[in-house]
């Protein structure tokens, strides 16, 4: 569609000089403020009087807090208060260049209001939606010139927030993109821009990290509280996916799974948790209802799986300290480290630092038996392609096994069952970059040697790591989730949902994740990424599973991240 001319606004890519909200409630408030601070007249509307009344005087108030905190100057601060107005009658809203609703998400009520809009702005208006779960294409389908309608989508609570997701509808012209856009920039927004589709860029994207804790949770392959530690200390996660489906609310966030996999006609990797319709049945909806996945009561309570918790603000123990390693060169013993990539590089020189010898697998030890053998080939038994092998595969045991000594596998190309089925090695997995994590995850079997599972805790111990058991699965829970989120990004940037930037400024900035999850896949290395997926396709054989055609593009072509040069982003070729 051919750019059209600008209206009253301005030329395109100038901001709004009189802005409409559409909804008083606690986004709408929210949204009023940050329009007022822009620098636009804002004309705050809401159907219900005492609504109406509310949102304007939170708008007021969130002004003169942020004045009084020093975000805003004082005279800034009054001035973008005298800039709001109540208005009563939706016709009030006329003169605006751009109206932004934000009414509950239904969608016969977003369509009612948009065939009212069509009749009273000007034809030059922008109508935005701050859905968060409908499409914005189905919602401009009411309104008389759907080109001029487009998603502002604010992550709550929107003054404090620094995102913004612009998504074009199909039949979003470029015009109305750039007024929404530059709008958003003058409020002070980081503004990403989205094509339009189930949770748009970032709550697509990060539809593993709840999805897959609770695949997990309920194959009992960990509980509530360690999944969220492990979050926490091995991935740098401010919450973990419990936590954060309690604070969103379980009930709000099973109503968004169903809504996903409805609009996806069945997506498999959107497909619904039984453990979250369990919940919901049973009045478990988070904070708000004082209990959900952990209790949020005022007295003694239980974690979802027995944990203690007291008070809202003591609903988990706190995460331990972290270690006192000792002095530099206190570890003792060799080593033998087998396996190329990012991890074993790390792992290697955190050990040598910690002061263990080294070796590699083929290198004599004089004599000395080693302490551990740790091999972290992470491509077997599955290709770095992420599909499985059809030819015979080396048996890794094999590869070191005639160094002797107790055995601890990387599981990441597969689970410990399938890796060393039958045999005594203890299997382990953590992310890179290993020096940021606090914790590492640690699995054994039936046949797992007490020696092994014992000297695989004093050598992550010795290199200040908490370690925590987990039941047996490729990548093991950290690793899972943080592939899958991987994954899903990768879906997302190969439809053209979004730019790869846009993804990790999203991911940051919209839910305050440690790295944007395309940054971490090339620090990780692609091909340990694929070859987490690889063992979950071959262990479950579910079309959830499956390698994003993205991921294995760039691994065919050698981009394999951070150390190879290139992954999803390029890297100056060291000096």
């Amino acid at each position: 569609m051919e750019e059209e001319e600008a209206g009253t606004a301005g030329p395109a890519g100038e901001p709004a000089a009189v802005i409409g909200v559409l909804g008083a409630g606690t986004m709408g408030a929210g949204i009023a403020q940050l329009a007022a601070r822009s620098g636009a007249l804002t004309l705050l509307y809401d159907p219900v009087g005492e609504a109406l009344e509310s949102g304007f005087e939170s708008a007021r108030a969130g002004l003169r807090k942020e004045a009084a905190r020093g975000r805003l100057a004082a005279a800034e601060a009054q001035a973008a208060v005298g800039r709001m107005a109540p208005v009563d009658d939706l016709r009030a809203l006329a003169p605006c260049d751009l109206v932004i609703e934000a009414v509950p998400e239904r969608i016969d009520l977003k369509h009612e209001i948009y065939r009212a809009l069509s009749q009273i702005v000007t034809e030059e208006c922008v109508l935005a939606t701050n859905t968060s779960s409908l499409l914005v294409t189905a919602i401009a389908a009411a309104a008389s010139r759907p080109e001029r309608v487009v998603g502002m989508h604010f992550f709550n609570p929107a003054p404090v927030m620094r995102l913004l997701e612009i998504v074009a509808g199909v039949e979003s012209s470029q015009r109305a993109l750039a007024l929404a856009r530059a709008t958003g920039e003058a409020m002070g927004k980081a503004v990403i821009d989205a094509k339009d589709g189930p949770g748009f860029i970032v709550n697509r994207c990060n539809r593993p990290f709840g999805l897959e804790a609770l695949r997990m949770l309920q194959e009992q392959v960990a509980d509530i509280e360690t999944i969220d530690r492990i979050c926490r200390m091995q991935g740098g996660f401010r919450m973990g996916p419990f936590e954060l489906m309690d604070l969103v609310g379980v009930d709000t966030g099973f109503e968004v799974s169903k809504s996903f996999f409805e609009q996806s006609f069945g997506e498999p990797r959107w497909r619904p948790s039984p453990i979250a319709a369990r919940y919901v049945a049973a009045g478990l909806h988070g904070r708000k209802s004082g209990r959900g996945y952990y209790d949020y009561g005022g007295g003694e309570g239980s974690a979802g799986t027995g944990g203690s918790a007291a008070g809202r603000d003591r609903y988990r123990a706190e995460d331990p300290a972290a270690l006192d390693t000792g002095p530099p060169g206190h570890g003792e013993g060799v080593l033998v480290i087998a396996g190329e990539g990012v991890l074993a590089d790390e792992l290697r020189g955190a050990a040598v630092q910690a002061g263990f010898e080294v070796r590699s697998p083929h290198a004599p030890t004089g004599g000395v038996l080693p302490a551990l053998i740790v091999d972290c080939d992470c491509e077997q038994p599955s290709r770095a392609d992420g599909q499985s092998s059809t030819s015979a595969t080396p048996d890794r045991r094999g590869a070191v096994q005639p160094q002797g000594g107790a055995r601890l596998l990387l599981c990441a190309g597969g689970s410990l069952g399938a890796l060393d089925p039958g045999g005594s090695a203890v299997g382990f997995h953590v992310l890179p970059p290993l020096e940021g994590a606090e914790l590492v995850e640690l699995t054994r079997g039936d046949s797992s040697s007490p020696v092994a599972a014992a000297r695989a805790e004093r050598l992550f111990e010795a290199l200040g790591k908490h370690v925590v058991w987990v039941g047996d699965a490729p990548g093991l829970v950290l690793g899972r989730i943080v592939c899958q989120v991987i994954n899903e990004s990768a879906f997302a940037l190969g439809e053209g949902v979004g730019e790869a930037h846009d993804i990790d400024t999203g991911m940051v900035l919209g839910l305050s994740h440690p790295r944007g999850p395309l940054q971490w896949a090339d620090e990780i290395g692609l091909d340990h990424v694929l070859a987490v997926l690889g063992a979950l396709w071959e262990e479950y054989r579910e079309e959830r599973y499956r390698p994003a055609p993205e991921l294995r593009r760039l691994a065919h072509a050698g981009r394999l991240g951070r150390a190879a040069g290139a992954g999803f982003f390029d890297y100056a070729a060291p000096s």
